[in-house]
This record gives structure tokens, sequence and C-alpha cells, in this order.
């Protein structure tokens, strides 16, 4: 009789799919979520056959393997072209196309098909270095965190403060901030632990205003009979806060659910049309755009304030960027970095 063991052996794969080599490399969520959605669009472009993105990507690496180097080569450049004229449509920036030839290469690099990389990295456009979006203004703030919704407040005052990308809401725990107190018991600020348990972990400081907002829609949460604890979310969603036939408190707040970076996108862009922040959009260079990005206007914002008041390899620290060698041998204190917080937005 076959042992238990043999019985694994037997059933595991000889050798790993190419697309799950491709997958292997994909380290940050945020890669992870975006780069086999690239890698499918081009394999779409092919038209390889499969029931899925993993049988497409065998389709492609057999191709590859069994054709010569200059059709594989042909064939990439033939995407691009298509994609230049996206771009020439505003349908793309020439940052996206990079970003699919950056797919494609690192699922030929993780499969060993070579081809010239350097040839193909001639045919890709420019990308602009500079955006022409300005920062949002202190007026437009306060006007916004008017809105009546609990986190909107939270939400631009902690991302003004922070500088935390959008991202970093899904991993946000009531547990990962954590108010430093003085001599007096007065909080001047809070510490944010961003993307905990993940490689991109780093720290960074929030205002007490953005601090005393976090926790006021905590307490207001308990106060309707949810259960905060260490592992709650700090976004979630909302809930039927009375009775309509009795206008009495009631305690649906009992079942959170996440309030995830998509809704998070779809919540601030609405409060701003509604708080008449967002003005109409205009033409500009053949496409339309709004004066200010919605969320990473709040990180331009973030950066342009604390500059001001901090050097900038602290900042640079604070909003989750490489530092090169630096990182290696720079301790910045949490004194030397906080000092800022209470001038962000005055």
């Amino acid at each position: 009789m076959m042992s238990v063991q043999s019985r694994a052996v037997k059933s595991f794969p000889a050798s790993l799919s190419p697309y799950l080599k491709f997958k292997m490399a994909l380290k940050s969520r945020e890669v992870r979520r975006q780069y086999p959605n690239l890698l499918e669009r081009f394999l779409n472009f092919r038209r390889l056959e499969g029931l899925d993105v993993e049988q497409k990507a065998l389709g492609f690496f057999r191709l590859a393997k069994s054709d010569s180097q200059d059709e594989v080569e042909d064939l990439v450049i033939r995407f691009i072209i298509s994609q230049k004229e996206r771009i020439d449509r505003a349908e793309i920036t020439a940052g996206t196309l990079r970003n699919y030839v950056k797919a494609i290469k690192l699922f030929c690099k993780m499969n060993r098909i070579n081809i010239g990389w350097d040839i193909i990295a001639r045919s890709l456009p420019k990308v602009k270095q500079y955006a022409n979006d300005r920062i949002p203004s202190v007026e437009e703030i306060r006007k916004l965190i008017e809105y009546p919704d609990w986190r909107i407040k939270l939400i631009v005052l902690l991302s003004v403060s922070t500088g935390i990308r959008v991202g970093a809401w899904d991993y946000m725990r009531w547990k990962h901030i954590s108010p430093l107190k003085d001599e007096n018991g007065v909080v001047p600020a809070a510490k944010l632990i961003v993307y905990p348990d993940e490689p991109e972990q780093y720290f960074t400081f929030m205002t007490p205003e953005a601090y005393n907002a976090v926790k006021e829609w905590m307490d207001f949460r308990t106060s309707f009979g949810e259960g905060i604890t260490g592992e709650s979310w700090v976004l979630r969603n909302t809930w039927q806060k009375v009775k309509p036939c009795y206008s009495h408190r009631i305690g649906l707040a009992k079942y959170p659910r996440q309030f995830k970076s998509t809704g998070i996108k779809t919540l601030v862009g609405r409060a701003l049309q509604i708080q008449g922040i967002r003005p109409k959009l205009t033409q500009v260079a053949g496409k339309k755009n709004h004066e200010w990005k919605t969320l990473h206007g709040f990180r331009k914002f973030f950066k342009t304030q604390a500059e001001r008041t901090m050097k900038s390899l602290n900042v640079e620290i604070m909003m989750g960027h490489d530092i090169g060698l630096a990182d290696s041998y720079y301790r910045p204190s949490v004194g030397l970095i906080d000092t800022f917080t209470n001038r962000l937005l005055r």
C-alpha cells in the first residue's frame, strides 16, 4: 500500500507553472494587486487561449520558448504601439504603459525568457516627472471635514498629518495608533504603524487633532454597542443609528465590516462634490484634470507642510520612501520627528 508521504509526493506538481513563478516575485500588496491585471492585458492582446490568466500565461511561455527572440520582441513592441494609441486618446498615461512593460519583463525574467529589453525600452514614451496639480488649501480642508460623516474628518486629518498612502487604511487597526503623552498627560502627537507586519512597515506621527478625531469616532462606535478592541478596524461601515418609529438609539454597530480604501476614494470624492470644493473639470493638455488629486493631494499637502519644519530625510522616512544606504545608519529619535505636528495645519 502506498504511504501517505508517497501519495503526497506523487500529487505534488513536477514544476511550478510560469504564472506561479511570476507571482512568487510580487512582494508588496499593491504590486500583487496590479501586476497580474497588467500581465493579463498583454496576454489578451496576443489572444492566447485559456480559462484563466494562469493558462494564458502558460500559452505565452510555450510560444516564447518555441518562437525566435525577434518574434517575441516584435509581439511586445506591437503591444506597446497599441498602448501608445491609448495614450494619444488620453485613456492611459505613459507611466501606466511603463507598468505594463514592468509586469511583462518580470514574467519573462522569472521564466528565463531572454529578449532585448534595452531595445524595447527605447520604444517607450518618456514619463512626465512632475504634475500640474496643486495641493489642497487649508480652507478647502476645513470645509471638507465639515461634511456630515464621522469618517471624513478622521480620514482627512489623519491623511494630511501623516502622509500615508490610501492603501495603508486597509491595514490600520486601533492597536496601531498610540498616543504620546507629555509629563502633564497631554497628547501632543500620536504614533501610527503603517503597513504592520508587512515588509514595507514603517512608523509616522499624527497631530493631536487627527488622533482626537479617531478617538471620538471609536468612542462613538462604543456608545452604539460595538465592542472596540485593539483588533478593531479604524474605518468601518456605517449602521442604522435610530429606529424610525421610536427615534431611540439602537445597537446595530455590533457587527462591523471593514471600510476599505476603494470605498474611501468614493466617499471623499462624493464629499468634495457635495461641499462644493471640487470645481468642474477643465480641459488641460488633451485630457481632463482636477486641480488637485483627491487622496494623493493629502499626501502632497503633508510633504509640503512638513518640509517647512523638518529635515527632508525625516519627511521621506515618515512617508515610507526608500532612503537608500541611509536606511541602514540613520536612526532619528521620536522627539526629532514629531516637532512639526502641532504646526501642520496652522
